[in-house]
């Protein structure tokens, strides 16, 4: 572990990380294809499917959002290093773009709610409120993070951040419930607290891969083997815990936390969710970096995924569950209608992309 955290002098990013990163934008797409089987079997799907959609569900839940999240932090470096020397030097400037950025997600969230989530208050909180926070939250550490010291300031922030969650969640559980406003705004879907921890490690791995980016292919291919084998060592542990102790519950959202009936994971989960997180991120660079595997339609979904997180809500539970009423509980039947629906979102995602491309041309 020490290899990641530990470099003498930073070097400057290499110029090759100006291009698009595809790879990240393939493991953004497999964050979205999580969140869509989450949202369609619990939509899509009636409790009489049994023990499967229970399962379905937990273990779909488990990856999305914090993919979504630890990109956030993991991008931040990529967009920064693109700055010269003086912009990052005018230190306002920037933090106004990331202020920006971050507003802007949240205002998206706020829409989602009023075009998806008539019934609830407009205030609620959400996943994309909690992504931009953490750009606000995360933007200024982008002048700490280059040195071993302060990489291990931020871990070790994001663990006790996390931790405190731990210590006061029985307090904290038993305050929100006299407090409704509060725990709609702040303690819903994928809360700021404790969730802005896995956007810390994120930014933490962006700016110790740039570093090692910048160092050769070798180094490189190192780092992501690195992650990778680490990854795979925390989900063995998981399920060598899980099988030593036979957990009572086994799998299941009882041995998690549910604050405000929203999920977030305890103990030996968080072994899981990491290391999926680091295998997934190991297995797109190899692919698609080393491999040269293009993956089109996963890139697709991944740079058009903030529309898509909107789009696939309006069909799966607008379009579909409210207004027609429909319910695919026959299991060849739900899953050939994920398919269908899948290819539906990579579709409207190519069209969105280009009318972006014809927009940018327009403007110019």
């Amino acid at each position: 572990m020490a290899g990641l955290l530990t470099v003498t002098e930073p070097p400057a990013p290499a110029a090759a990380t100006r291009s698009r990163m595809l790879f990240v934008d393939a493991l953004r797409g497999v964050a979205l294809i999580l969140m869509v089987i989450n949202h369609t079997s619990r939509w899509w799907m009636d409790v009489s499917m049994g023990w499967g959609r229970y399962y379905l569900v937990y273990g779909s839940v488990t990856l999305p959002a914090a993919i979504f999240l630890f990109l956030v932090g993991f991008c931040l470096p990529i967009s920064f290093s693109h700055l010269t020397a003086a912009e990052r030097s005018a230190r306002w400037p920037v933090l106004r773009k990331y202020v920006g950025r971050g507003l802007v997600i949240v205002l998206n969230g706020l829409l989602l709610n009023l075009l998806v989530f008539p019934e609830d208050p407009l205030w609620s909180g959400g996943v994309l409120q909690t992504i931009g926070l953490s750009i606000i939250v995360l933007a200024p550490a982008l002048w700490l993070d280059r040195s071993p010291a302060a990489r291990y300031g931020l871990l070790v922030t994001a663990a006790l951040f996390y931790l405190s969650f731990v210590w006061t969640y029985a307090d904290l559980s038993a305050w929100l419930t006299h407090h409704p406003l509060v725990a709609q705004i702040w303690f819903l879907d994928f809360a700021p607290w404790p969730w802005i921890s896995m956007a810390l490690i994120g930014l933490v791995a962006g700016w110790r891969w740039l570093e090692a980016r910048a160092r050769g292919e070798q180094d490189e291919r190192r780092y992501f083997l690195i992650i990778g084998l680490v990854g795979l060592a925390c989900v063995v542990t998981y399920f060598a815990y899980d099988w030593w102790l036979q957990t009572s519950p086994r799998v299941s959202f009882k041995r998690d936390f549910l604050l405000n009936r929203h999920w977030i994971p305890r103990g030996a989960t968080n072994l899981w969710v990491l290391g999926m997180l680091g295998g997934l991120l190991a297995a797109t660079y190899w692919l698609m970096e080393v491999k040269k595997r293009r993956l089109a339609w996963l890139v697709v979904l991944g740079q058009t995924a903030l529309m898509l997180y909107f789009v696939h809500q309006l069909i799966v539970l607008t379009l579909m569950n409210q207004y027609l009423g429909l319910r695919f509980n026959h299991w060849g039947l739900y899953w050939l209608a994920n398919a269908v629906l899948m290819v539906a979102l990579v579709y409207l995602g190519q069209a969105w992309l280009e009318v972006k491309r014809v927009a940018r041309r327009l403007r110019r």
